[in-house]
């Protein structure tokens, strides 16, 4: 009986040595994994802060010893998702990258993590979740609030004589002609980009109707149309005066040189929005500029146009740990001290969040984020139609501008082109 009973306690004894040592090596293998470096990928497609983004990934990294991060940016010609559509099907995209809201969010929502739960929302001006979330849940994270008009030198225009800002298309043509009346190129025109033409500018053909909603409801079921429409009109009459004021070969130049072209006071305007306020701190620090709306037409009702450009996304077919560090530092973007310092004075952003100060975002994004506290703006996404079908837009306007399409061509083309993209 004592021979069994040492039997039994040395068997006790052996299994609890046993099961010490299995969960000592879990816990030791969960421990290894939450050690053990992640490496995310993200997609910046912001080219003018391409140098600021690897410093902040870099500080981010100090911090964060166990995660590494690899910074893809692309944009301008390269500004097209059509290259990581395979990868992030085959569980090889980006961790973290951009989506632009509305459809697209539909379009994608497959591939979208759901970020409803993460602390920054409830942080966020409400109308900027709006585009990206579906049946109540977020699926993304603002970039920042981003103004598109005309961005001009201030020297240059007193220089010239322009008194005030033109309000009216009138008043427009007269300050482009005191401008070339004393040497300077009024416009530096860089068409070569689709997305300048097909996402921002057809914008106003939409934001200028009298009731745009009902405008675009009818123009997919065919009542309205842009052959008939003044505004319509009125954009492509823009264009021609762009061109009659600019410099040659517009749709062969590209975003980088009609910014240099600003910076370096060979033209006094471009068409383009705040985004611009890092390459032209770099190429002309203390030169002044400023940002007024497009004016279409002599109703003097132009409005600066503001949105929220992209949006930070997780790849939901990311592994779970990859998709938790992805989420971290997300919400270390915007809520950590240094994260907020590059967004503010490095990238220039007029942020999308309450809590984050704006003292240092520079003059082009302070006016974009006045305008948009004031609600004087128009809403720079135009009625949720696709990336595909805005691309389809710009390059119908490119064709324009190379007088390749007559005006009753062009405006034909736009209505077939948006008219496809809401076919179920």
């Amino acid at each position: 009986m004592k021979e069994k009973i040492c039997y039994l306690f040395f068997v006790s004894l052996l299994l609890s040595v046993l099961t010490s040592c299995g969960s000592s090596n879990a816990q030791t293998e969960t421990e290894n994994k939450e050690t053990e470096q992640v490496v995310l990928t993200i997609r910046n497609p912001k080219v003018e802060i391409a140098t600021q983004f690897e410093q902040m990934v870099q500080e981010y990294e100090r911090q964060n010893p166990n995660v590494k991060i690899h910074v893809e940016t692309v944009g301008g010609a390269s500004d097209d998702f059509s290259d990581i559509i395979a990868q992030i099907a085959a569980g090889q995209g980006p961790d973290i990258f951009t989506n632009i809201g509305y459809d697209a969010t539909k379009e994608w929502i497959n591939y979208l993590e759901d970020l409803s739960s993460q602390p920054w929302v409830e942080k966020a001006y409400p109308d900027t979740l709006k585009p990206i979330t579906v049946e109540d849940k977020v699926y993304g994270m603002p970039m920042d609030i981003e103004g598109f008009g005309i961005v001009y030198n201030r020297e240059l225009f007193q220089k010239a004589g322009i008194q005030s800002i033109p309000r009216t298309y009138s008043e427009l043509k007269v300050a482009a002609e005191k401008l070339k009346n004393i040497g300077i190129t009024p416009f530096a025109n860089g068409y070569y980009e689709e997305w300048k033409l097909g996402y921002h500018l057809t914008s106003l053909a939409f934001t200028i109707q009298q009731d745009p909603i009902k405008f675009n409801h009818q123009l997919k079921k065919g009542k309205e149309s842009f052959t008939t429409n003044v505004i319509a009109k009125d954009l492509l009459s823009f264009l021609d005066l762009t061109l009659q004021y600019g410099n040659q070969s517009a749709t062969k130049t590209d975003y980088y040189t009609e910014v240099e072209m600003l910076a370096n006071e060979e033209a006094a305007m471009i068409l383009q929005g705040s985004w611009v306020q890092p390459l032209l701190d770099e190429e002309a620090l203390g030169k002044s500029f400023g940002i007024f709306p497009v004016p279409l037409n002599d109703k003097a009702n132009s409005k600066i146009l503001t949105g929220v450009p992209n949006y930070w996304v997780v790849n939901k077919k990311a592994s779970s740990i990859k998709k938790r560090e992805a989420k971290k530092f997300l919400n270390w973007m915007v809520s950590s001290s240094e994260g907020q310092q590059f967004m503010t004075e490095r990238f220039g952003f007029a942020p999308a969040f309450k809590h984050i100060k704006t003292n240092d975002i520079g003059p082009i994004s302070k006016e974009v984020l006045n305008v948009y506290h004031t609600k004087e703006t128009y809403n720079s996404n135009w009625f949720a139609y696709s990336s595909s079908a805005k691309r389809e837009a710009g390059r119908t306007l490119k064709r324009y501008l190379n007088r390749e399409l007559s005006q009753s061509e062009t405006l034909r083309q736009l209505d077939d082109v948006l008219r496809e993209a809401s076919k179920p």
